[in-house]
C-alpha cells in the first residue's frame, strides 16, 4: 500500500524512511520482545487482559504521565469495575473521581461509550476495529491499543513515542504529525507489527519509545535494538524527530469571586450544562473544563473595576451591605497553548448570593464536586489569604 501518487510525488521524494527487512526483521523482533518482557515496568493494567481495564488505562494515559494516571486508574476502577457500572453512573460522580486529571472531555467521552457499548454489544467491548472506531472517544491508536492488547488483534499501534521510535529507526525528517508522512511511519508500524505477539509488540514499541528512546537524551547504549538504529549510525538520533513549530502562547488574564460566609461556605457555578442558569458574562466553563468553578470573567482592564460590575449586574446582595472585593495574589495556570492568569478576590458576606443552579459548600471541601486544577488552585489561594488575615488580627 503505498500513498504516493501524481498529485503528490513532490512530497513523498522528501520523505525517506530506510526499513529493517528479511532475516534482520526477525532479529529485531525478538530482540524488542526478550527486552520487554524481561524489563517491562510493573502498570496495574498490566496485570490482565479485560477490554474495560485496558481501554480505561489508554484514556486516561492521554496526555499524562504514568506516575500521575495509577492512582486515578486504581480508584476509578474501584468505584466503578465494570462497563456496566460506568454506563449507570451519574456523571457528577464520574467527573469527581477524575478532578485534576485534566481533559475532563475523557471522561464524559468514556461514559457515552459504556452506555453505547451497553445498549448495542451486551456489556462487552467490542473486539472489531469498525464498531471499535464508532465509540465516541476511541480514535485510531486506542482502538488498535486495546484490540491488540485485549484481544491480540493484528493492528499496530502509533503514537508520539512509537513515531519517535520510528523516526530513529529509519532516520525520518520533518514535521512527524504532517499528513502524509504520519501516514508513511504508520506504514512503517504495521510492517514492523509481530503478527504472533502484537499486543507484546505494541506494549513494546511504546515501552522502547517511555523509558529508552525518550525525546531528548536517549539511552542508546541501553537500547535492544540500538544495532538497528538508523539515526544512530548517522549521528542523528537525538535532533529525531526533528522540532514542530510551536503554537503561539495565548495570554489570558481572569479574575474570580470566591464568595464566603461566617461559615465558611463558598459559592461555586455550574458545569456549562447549566449555564443557561447562571449569566452568559461568566467565561468560566472553557477554562475549568465545564466543571464546577467560582464566579470568573476575563478582564483586559482593572480586574477591580471589571469584576465589580460584573457581580453587581448578575448577582443579588439585598441582605449584603456594600460589596468589597480584595485581591489576594495571582495564580498561573497553562491549559495547552494559553497561558492563564488569574486574579482571586475573596469576598466576605453574611450570607451567599441565591443563583438558579449555584451550590454552596464548604471553602476547604470544594472537591466534593467535580472542580478543575485551575479552580482548586484559586480555592487555596483564598484559604491561604484567611489564613495569613485571622493571624494578623489575632495579633
Amino acid at each position: 500500500m503505498t500513498f504516493c501518487n501524481k498529485d503528490n510525488l513532490a512530497v513523498c521524494a522528501k520523505i525517506s524512511i530506510t526499513m529493517i527487512r528479511g532475516r534482520e526483521l526477525a532479529i529485531f523482533r525478538k530482540q524488542l520482545l526478550d527486552w520487554f518482557r524481561q524489563f517491562r515496568r510493573d502498570l496495574p493494567w498490566r496485570h490482565a487482559r479485560d477490554p474495560y481495564h485496558i481501554w480505561l488505562s489508554e484514556i486516561m494515559l492521554q496526555q499524562t504521565r504514568v506516575a500521575a494516571v495509577i492512582p486515578y486508574y486504581e480508584r476509578f476502577l474501584g468505584r466503578f469495575p465494570s462497563i456496566q457500572a460506568l454506563a449507570a453512573a451519574r456523571q457528577e460522580e464520574i467527573l469527581r473521581m477524575w478532578s485534576g486529571l485534566g481533559y475532563y472531555s475523557r471522561a464524559r467521552n468514556l461514559q457515552k461509550a459504556a452506555q453505547q457499548i451497553v445498549a448495542k454489544h451486551g456489556g462487552d467491548f467490542p473486539s472489531e476495529m469498525q464498531e471499535a472506531l464508532a465509540l465516541p472517544g476511541i480514535g485510531n491508536y486506542t482502538a488498535a491499543a486495546i484490540l491488540s492488547i485485549a484481544f491480540e488483534k493484528k493492528h499496530a499501534v502509533l503514537d508520539g513515542n512509537v513515531a519517535r521510535v520510528l523516526a530513529r529507526l529509519g532516520a525520518v525528517r520533518g514535521d512527524l504529525r504532517e499528513s502524509l508522512r504520519w501516514k508513511h511511519l504508520q506504514q512503517s508500524a504495521d510492517a514492523y507489527l509481530d503478527p504472533e505477539s502484537p499486543g507484546d509488540w505494541n506494549q513494546a514499541m511504546m515501552e522502547l519509545g517511555a523509558t529508552l528512546c525518550t525525546p531528548k537524551s536517549p539511552q542508546c547504549l541501553l537500547c535492544p535494538v540500538a544495532q538497528f538504529c538508523q539515526g544512530r549510525k548517522l549521528g542523528i538520533a537525538e535532533t529525531l524527530p526533528e522540532a514542530r513549530k510551536k503554537r503561539e502562547t495565548v495570554q489570558i488574564r481572569l479574575a474570580a469571586a470566591v464568595f464566603t460566609d461566617e461559615n465558611g461556605r463558598t459559592l461555586l457555578l455550574p458545569p456549562h450544562d447549566d449555564r443557561d442558569k447562571v449569566s452568559p458574562a461568566d467565561d468560566m466553563p472553557r477554562l475549568a473544563s465545564n466543571l464546577w468553578h467560582f464566579p470568573t470573567i476575563l478582564v483586559n482592564g482593572n480586574p477591580t473595576t471589571k469584576l465589580r460590575s460584573y457581580l453587581r449586574n448578575h448577582f443579588e446582595y439585598t441582605h449584603n451591605g456594600n460589596l468589597r472585593v480584595v485581591a489576594k495574589g495571582k495564580i498561573r495556570h497553562t491549559v495547552t497553548y494559553r497561558a492563564v492568569s488569574v486574579e482571586p478576590f475573596r469576598i466576605h458576606v453574611k450570607e451567599l448570593p441565591r443563583i438558579g443552579g449555584a451550590k454552596c459548600v464548604p471553602l476547604q471541601e470544594i472537591t466534593v464536586l467535580p472542580v478543575s486544577n485551575l479552580t482548586r488552585k484559586v480555592a487555596q489561594a483564598a484559604l491561604v489569604a484567611a489564613s495569613v488575615s485571622t493571624r494578623k488580627h489575632g495579633e
